[in-house]
């Protein structure tokens, strides 16, 4: 009959912190939070909005029912230690468990916060807060495991050399990750914004995200692509931060001038060139510098071949430097050559390499696309052939013959 009675004062001890526990929990999530949000709300400040919306204070009202529990276990519980310390263990890890997610979202809170920070924004934050939470919430299982078992954290600590291996396997990717973050950040290679090209993966747009196991780009088809953070120290990449930031985005292409159609100009083609306002002054300081030299030299000019003399794909090279160099859409300050490249099977490469000064993606192909129609129209103009024309014209005509 006595441990009947004993059994039934435990259990309504027990019922009575279980009740005080519940009303420190409504309390706090009833009325503590609601008044938190309202004043949160009303306040002009936005630091605190963001803790409302990363949940710190949703998860830290869990903790005040635990703490009842082990603050007053002793008090309502006296004539069962053994109870007492179950309740107690329970209660300590359930804190710890709310602790670990209380920095949880304060990390969480951070990283929003650092988004919102210009000088952080473009920075990795979210890979080292990521690092951060890992071992939070490591350190927080250990304390947990150790309550359970009544043993010491530095025993259980001890204890994981042995599965240091097994961690590292089951941790390898953030392992990875990290070491790739901290190379990243500390060298500066992508930011948030960057503008990033993964070849291996098929990757072509902006970067969005940087956490610890992988990189969020968002491609110029608005899909979404996740590559892993070392992929871009291991496998290598091509930031156009650069160019970017230069003022400037590159032209580099090239046209093919038939190998048959290049000849030494004669007066009737010289006096049809002069004509070309972009070519005139080149022309006559062209020509009464060779005629000079010549002279001095005593060249016999019964022969094109003797001494030296104006052609017509020297001409184009002129003209090209002299049109680009007054189209206002070139960016001057920043490389600038019309060059001769080797020839091969369609021609003579003269390659264009210069820079826009617009470097917004559509503006910038409607720049190249001017560029390039104005030259192939001009050919004839100038006394050259294309060679991709006529390599393709020859090709046909053997197609026809055979």
């Amino acid at each position: 009959m006595e441990d009947y009675q004993h059994l039934i004062d435990i259990t309504l001890h027990i019922g009575a912190l279980l009740l005080t526990a519940w009303v420190a929990n409504f309390v706090a999530k009833k009325i503590m939070l609601r008044m938190i949000r309202k004043i949160a709300n009303r306040s002009k400040s936005t630091w605190d909005n963001d803790l409302v919306e990363k949940k710190v204070f949703d998860r830290l009202s869990h903790v005040a029912p635990a703490l009842i529990i082990y603050a007053l276990a002793p008090s309502f519980i006296k004539e069962n230690d053994a109870v007492v310390a179950v309740l107690t263990k329970f209660s300590y890890a359930y804190i710890a468990l709310v602790g670990a997610a209380v920095v949880d979202a304060l990390l969480s809170f951070v990283v929003l916060r650092a988004k919102k920070t210009p000088a952080l924004a473009d920075k990795p934050v979210n890979s080292w807060v990521q690092v951060v939470k890992i071992m939070v919430w490591l350190f927080a299982v250990i304390v947990i495991i150790a309550t359970l078992l009544d043993k010491s954290p530095r025993a259980l600590l001890g204890g994981l050399g042995a599965l240091t291996a097994v961690l590292m396997l089951v941790f390898k990717d953030s392992i990875m990750g990290l070491v790739a973050s901290i190379q990243i950040s500390a060298l500066n290679l992508v930011r948030v914004g960057d503008w990033v090209e993964i070849p291996k993966y098929g990757t072509d747009g902006d970067v969005i995200e940087i956490s610890l196991n992988t990189i969020r780009v968002q491609n110029w088809d608005k899909t979404i692509s996740s590559v892993p953070t070392y992929a871009l120290i291991s496998d290598g990449f091509k930031n156009w931060r650069g160019m970017s930031e230069s003022g400037g985005r590159r032209i580099k292409r090239s046209v093919r001038i038939d190998l048959n159609s290049i000849c030494f100009l004669d007066d009737s083609a010289f006096d049809k060139l002069t004509k070309v306002q972009a070519l005139a002054p080149y022309l006559k300081q062209r020509k009464q510098e060779i005629t000079e030299w010549n002279a001095n030299q005593d060249i016999d000019n019964a022969s094109h071949v003797n001494g030296r003399r104006l052609t017509n794909v020297g001409t184009f090279r002129a003209y090209l430097e002299s049109w680009l160099a007054a189209n206002p859409s070139i960016n001057k300050d920043m490389t600038f050559l019309v060059r001769q490249l080797s020839s091969d099977e369609f021609g003579l490469p003269i390659e264009i390499y210069i820079f826009s000064s617009e470097q917004r993606w559509a503006q910038y192909e409607g720049i190249m696309a001017d560029i390039f129609d104005h030259i192939f129209a001009g050919f004839t103009s100038i006394g050259v052939i294309d060679g991709y024309n006529k390599k393709r014209q020859q090709e046909y005509a053997e197609y026809k013959g055979n």
